[in-house]
């Protein structure tokens, strides 16, 4: 495992320091994998979102342009 050194504005270490005292987390280092596993999870679906989109558009099942339909998306994923 690699090892880094990051620093962190205050604000973002005080909020990494109470989850662990919480005991939401052992440590800062196991929060900011769990986040980091999180994002690219999460940069999955939005590249799979974005190749939907593609198709889609270049289908011309829709007249909706690709901003359109990310938005839409977006607020059925928020909503």
């Amino acid at each position: 495992m690699g090892r880094q050194s990051i620093s962190f504005t205050e604000p973002n270490d005080n909020w990494l320091k109470s989850q662990v005292d919480n005991k939401e987390y052992a440590s800062k280092s196991e929060l900011v994998n769990d986040l980091i596993r999180q994002a690219r999870k999460q940069q999955i679906q939005i590249d799979w979102i974005k190749s939907r989109l593609d198709k889609a558009e270049n289908s011309g099942f829709t007249s909706d342009s690709k901003s359109q339909i990310l938005a839409q998306s977006k607020s059925l994923l928020n909503g």
